[in-house]
């Protein structure tokens, strides 16, 4: 069976200090509200880690804890104090709820988000750094899977260093099946230039959780071309309603259900936490589309 949630970056919650982030229980209350009986943690720190005051407010809006995202920057050698402290923090979260998926993601490096969007100009890791970016990416992988028992997946994520669909194969050939997964994100697919469905057909069976995102290709062409970064790009919509963008979402569907996929796919459509559209509107608008089309 298929389940679909919701997350805190379509509310525009990125980094769990961000003074413009609403409120954590406003954000379980309107996920409820839009239709939505899963949500994944957000950054670490976002909602209270203390366990008995997510359980209670998870029973109160009747809202399960899907999984949560390590958004730390791999790349960087100098930060994985803050990655490992990231990523414990995450772990004892998700099992204190009973959440399964702990999701990795390469956050942006200042080297890679003028070229995100341009597979063919970005800069490339050489073979030593290449070798400790995915070696740092396969500890944490390991610690969730065999220490915590989650299902670790990665995720590919426009201006980092794990983006493009040569280093997501590349990676996914150099650490082993049991402890790396695919959290596979549509929109970042496409952000990325790459055929989201194809890559779903050619990689469904290590793809153990979706995140469903959908892009705006005009926006897309526009911030390429401007090289626009990250979060800028988000401002001005790049991320629109599901179904309004170039995924195949009935498509997209279709691969899922021929190969018996089960468990959460996840909404993630990041926008800016100070934006001009609503959160819970865009949440009810995805609900509704994501049920026409029959999940």
């Amino acid at each position: 069976m298929i389940q679909i949630g919701n997350a805190p970056c379509s509310w525009g919650v990125e980094f769990a200090d961000d003074p413009r982030n609403p409120p954590w229980r406003k954000v379980l209350i309107e996920n409820a509200e839009a239709g939505f009986k899963g949500i994944e943690l957000g950054p670490v720190g976002y909602i209270p880690e203390d366990p008995a005051i997510l359980a209670k407010a998870l029973d109160e809006t009747d809202q399960t804890l899907i999984g949560g995202v390590v958004f730390r920057p791999f790349h960087d050698p100098q930060a994985w104090d803050d990655v490992m402290d990231a990523s414990v923090r995450t772990c004892k979260a998700l099992v204190a709820h009973g959440a399964r998926h702990l999701v990795l993601i390469d956050s942006i490096s200042e080297r890679r988000a003028p070229t995100a969007g341009r597979a063919d100009e970005a800069e490339q890791m050489d073979k030593a750094e290449w070798t400790a970016f995915r070696d740092r990416i396969a500890t944490v992988a390991k610690m969730g899977a065999e220490d915590y028992g989650l299902t670790v997946g990665i995720h590919a994520h426009a201006a980092g260093f794990m983006d493009f669909e040569p280093e997501l194969d590349r990676l996914l050939s150099e650490v082993d099946e049991s402890i790396l997964k695919i959290c596979f994100d549509t929109g970042h697919h496409s952000y990325a230039g790459f055929d989201p469905v194809a890559f779903m057909q050619r990689n469904i069976g290590r793809i153990s959780y979706m995140h469903f995102k959908d892009i705006d290709p005009a926006i897309k062409a526009d911030v390429i071309t401007k090289r626009t970064g990250f979060y800028d790009a988000c401002g001005q919509g790049i991320f629109c309603n599901l179904g309004d963008g170039d995924v195949d979402f009935p498509a997209v569907r279709q691969v899922l259900l021929d190969n018996g996929f089960e468990g959460w796919c996840t909404v993630e459509q990041d926008c800016d936490p100070a934006g001009d559209t609503s959160p819970v509107d865009d949440a009810k608008l995805n609900a509704t589309y994501l049920k026409s089309i029959g999940f």
